[in-house]
């Protein structure tokens, strides 16, 4: 009998030739290309040989068959995690440190792969890959560091003979569910805080998307990660989700994906009142005032908005200006759009990929349409399009309120601006979503931004910037964007639960 590590390698080989995708013969290290799930330590296939297809949405080209496993499997998986996770809980932090030193170090000597991996499965440009995984390397590098910092914290007895103490201890198995757009960093962003914390996990990552998880399930075995510490179950999203989230021995779940989803996980979670943690949709407003330094502002604007493609939670989807500013804004922001250049991932220069599926473009499609009706302008031309998945980037101008591009979250390249004329409006109409997780502001007037700063109602604001997030960092929203933190340490505090102890000296 074949062993499952070397049939799978096999059968990679044997799908790469039959595929014909030329990039796959760029890997440096083709057992990174991983088509079966990781449980108990074991590479396992569907019992009964099922798999799905994973896509370049580029140019619909196969890049791999994924074993389609079920509710079956997610209970192994839920099973093995449970086993692990004395063991994993008893040992030191240096040690548990240890392990996610070398995860860390192997994922930076594969960064080129993993980019690649992603890229074919994701789309989205190399360039930004490569900085994906630079960034999901990082929560490992700090999650590693931040391990051996969960002390005992002393209390002040309010009771005469009496000592008392408060300790951290891991939740126990941790569910992460894990979106198509960031398969890398939202993966160990979530993971790395729950092993660094004592916790094991059961991690389920997009169909769209799983070959970066499996590829980064590979490098935790090398790591040294114990059989059942670190599985990943692959196949379709509501059975997996739904025996994982009902499971008692699953203690938290952490997701990360729409506000829709999200609150259908929230719910299932909540039967066995499960910790949740969930980063959720965003809306996110970006403000540009008078004062503003022109290119700067639309230097900005354009990082904010297209980074992704547009398919990020973070992505600048309501742009406002400042009436003055107004003209000048729209005709510069117009001229860099019409300039980004669409195309394949892998293509030297690409700034604007796929999008991830067919409705994503329909829906797109739909708000642009929409916002034309209302009056909106269109400022930036049509274009020929490499492939079904591909939109132009747009910008439209004098975008109403009512428009649905201002209501609903735009997972796309399409950039809806609109005029205004004073702070106080301004802030009421960039709060007026569901949504709370980020915005932007633009000014070189110091008291405006601290002012703008505590009037958004959002859970994160940036001034005159757009990279704000990072590792040390609590990442997260307010009102319908989520709950809880990721990231620094809270994100790990997010997988403990905290102990008192009270000890009697008599």
């Amino acid at each position: 009998m074949i062993a499952p590590a070397r049939n799978e390698r096999a059968r990679n080989e044997r799908f790469a030739r039959a595929a014909g995708h030329p990039a796959l013969g760029r890997l440096s290290d083709p057992r990174l290309l991983r088509s079966l799930s990781y449980i108990d330590g074991k590479w396992t296939g569907a019992p009964d040989g099922r798999t799905f297809t994973v896509t370049d949405p580029a140019d619909g080209t196969a890049v791999a068959e994924v074993a389609a496993l079920g509710a079956a499997e997610a209970t192994r998986a839920v099973e093995a995690a449970h086993r692990a996770f004395p063991a994993w809980k008893a040992l030191l932090p240096q040690a548990r440190a240890d392990i996610l030193r070398r995860w860390h170090a192997l994922m930076q000597g594969a960064a080129e792969d993993l980019a690649l991996l992603m890229t074919l499965e994701q789309g989205k440009p190399l360039a930004e890959a490569r900085g994906e995984i630079a960034y999901a390397a990082s929560f490992i590098a700090y999650y590693a560091e931040e391990a051996l910092r969960v002390n005992v914290e002393g209390v002040t007895s309010h009771l005469p003979g009496a000592q008392m103490a408060l300790s951290r201890e891991p939740v126990g198995v941790a569910a992460l569910l894990t979106p198509w757009n960031f398969p890398s960093a939202m993966l160990t962003r979530k993971a790395a805080a729950a092993l660094a914390a004592g916790c094991t996990i059961v991690a389920h990552p997009s169909s769209q998307t799983p070959l970066s998880a499996l590829a980064l399930a590979e490098l935790a075995e090398r790591a040294g990660m114990p059989p059942g510490v670190f599985n990943v179950v692959t196949g379709e999203p509501a059975p997996i989700a739904e025996t994982i989230c009902a499971d008692l021995r699953v203690r938290a779940v952490s997701f990360t994906g729409s506000t829709e989803i999200g609150r259908i996980v929230a719910r299932n979670a909540s039967s066995s009142m499960k910790r949740v943690v969930m980063e959720l949709g965003g809306h996110a407003p970006l403000i540009v005032f008078d004062d503003a330094d022109l290119d700067r502002a639309v230097a900005i604007a354009v990082d904010a908005k297209f980074a992704t493609s547009g398919q990020d939670c973070l992505a600048a989807n309501r742009i406002y200006v400042q009436r003055g500013l107004y003209p000048r804004f729209c005709a510069a922001f117009a001229e860099r759009v019409a300039r980004l250049r669409l195309g394949h991932g892998l293509d030297e220069g690409t700034e604007i990929g796929p999008l991830m599926h067919a409705g994503a473009v329909a829906k797109a499609q739909a708000q642009i349409d929409d916002a034309l009706k209302r009056g909106a302008r269109r400022l930036t031309p049509e274009r020929p399009l490499p492939g079904p998945l591909f939109l132009a980037p747009i910008a439209l101008a004098d975008v109403p309120e009512e428009a649905l591009i201002m209501r609903e979250e735009t997972f796309a390249p399409v950039a809806a601006i609109a005029p205004f004329d004073s702070e106080e409006e301004v802030i009421a109409r960039a709060n007026a979503t569901e949504y709370g997780l980020v915005a932007y502001v633009v000014t070189r007037d110091g008291a405006r931004a601290a002012r703008m700063a505590q009037a958004l109602d959002y859970g994160m604001v940036a001034i005159n910037r757009v990279k704000i997030t990072g590792a040390p960092i609590p990442f997260g929203g307010v009102k319908q964007s989520g709950l809880g933190r990721e990231g620094s340490r809270h994100g790990l505090e997010a997988f403990t639960d905290l102990k008192y102890v009270c000890l009697d000296l008599g």
